[in-house]
């Protein structure tokens, strides 16, 4: 057959979307699926049926990572992989992360049913914990897979609970033997939803990231000194929580000091003994700064620990800061991000060439080999949140997409 007029089913995408969605489905239409629950076990077991059903040879790592192999005429070449996450925020959406997994997976049913041999074998991989929100930091499988983090520290995390990253893989059979370290790789593509409103800003179809920026986490942790409320004069006190409110507003009003391109966001926070009645002693919260320019991120977060530790000297209240994380900003494969472009006019969908907000387990591929993202809109810019949509006719075009990519990947000698 003429591999141009190749196409994905796009009934069957939806299908099989559907079916994940199912395996941790909330009552607000969303997912909630954490790195190493059971539901996120359940979904691992049906994707590695499904690559079995298809003939894939199926390997999982010490990470848990699980890559699914498709041969090639020649097996002694490097493979072109895709792949993403199978795991979701607390209460998160049907489509980030699932969609480059389930995308992949289509791509490699359509071969399988067209009987389509390509030069180099393939790759599809779920990399497990992309979304860190139960193991900080993120995309921690990717991580170690790419010599970016250590095996025993990676396995060290904890999540709120005390439990830890290594003993929930053995839990839910998932701890595999097969080293977790990077192997030759001739080219990385991975299939997302924006997660932002550029492309329905633009009314664009397909997006093609010139790469991704910047990620710093750092973990903030203040003690104070509790008291019953009522008996306790304002004046004096070491409140942990009020400390933290004037930190959380030093993180907002961040990039316009700085006059940057640049975010900082507080996303989680807790408080102890978090009781109406009892003056906070202890509070905990996160910093996310994001930006393309890794030299601003840095002087930014300078400014702020200044800031914070000022504050805490105020109040009374000693603080302690973690660098949880840091990942420089990513620029891709230039020639694999034109080929994303290309691809999408050869099959008649609009494009735009832009940056991604968002992290993603594509930026430590890049470190591996070649690598570029294939986008396509998010209703509304909405990500990480249950009403988290996107067209299933967008989904099937940027299959399509990814389909050709990896074709014309794999087909070079």
């Amino acid at each position: 057959m003429n591999l141009k007029n190749l196409r994905v089913n796009g009934k069957r995408l939806q299908s099989t979307l559907e079916q994940m969605a199912k395996i941790g489905g909330t009552p607000g239409g969303g997912v909630q699926r954490l790195t190493l629950s059971d539901e996120d076990k359940q979904a691992r077991d049906l994707f590695v049926k499904w690559l079995k059903e298809i003939d894939c040879e199926v390997t999982i790592d010490e990470m848990g990572n699980i890559f699914g192999r498709r041969a090639g005429r020649d097996n002694a070449l490097s493979p072109v992989m895709s792949g993403s996450h199978i795991d979701s925020q607390p209460k998160g959406g049907r489509f980030d992360g699932i969609l480059g997994v389930m995308g992949a997976l289509e791509v490699m049913r359509t071969l399988h049913e067209n009987k389509v041999l390509t030069e180099r074998p393939m790759v599809i991989v779920d990399w497990t914990n992309e979304e860190g929100s139960r193991f900080a930091p993120a995309m921690v499988g990717s991580g170690v897979w790419a010599g970016a983090l250590k095996l025993d520290w990676a396995y060290d995390r904890k999540d709120i609970t005390g439990k830890r990253l290594e003993d929930e893989l053995a839990r839910i059979g998932y701890k595999g033997t097969a080293p977790c370290r990077k192997f030759p790789v001739h080219g990385y593509y991975e299939f997302h939803i924006e997660q932002g409103p550029m492309l329905e800003r633009q009314k664009k179809l397909i997006g093609a990231p010139k790469g991704i920026l910047c990620l710093h986490w750092y973990d903030i942790t203040l003690t104070g000194e509790a008291n019953q409320v009522g008996p306790t004069p304002m004046e004096g006190r070491h409140d942990a929580l009020v400390a933290t409110a004037e930190m959380i507003l030093k993180v907002r009003e961040l990039p316009g000091r700085m006059g940057g391109n640049m975010v900082a966001t507080v996303g989680e926070i807790q408080n102890y003994p978090n009781s109406r009645n009892i003056i906070p002693d202890r509070a905990h919260f996160t910093v996310d700064i994001r930006s393309w320019d890794d030299e601003l991120a840095l002087r930014s977060w300078d400014l702020l620990r200044t800031d914070f530790e000022d504050i805490a000297a105020r109040h009374g209240c000693p603080v302690k800061i973690e660098e949880t994380w840091r990942v420089n900003h990513s620029p891709f494969d230039e020639k694999l991000v034109q080929r994303v472009l290309d691809t999408a006019d050869e099959l008649g969908y609009s494009n735009m060439l832009w940056v991604s907000g968002a992290g993603h387990d594509a930026s430590y591929t890049n470190h591996v080999c070649p690598t570029a993202m294939v986008f396509v809109p998010s209703i509304g810019g909405r990500s990480h949140v249950e009403i988290e949509n996107t067209r299933w006719e967008d989904c099937e075009a940027g299959c399509n997409v990814l389909l050709h990519c990896l074709l014309k990947a794999a087909m070079e000698k």
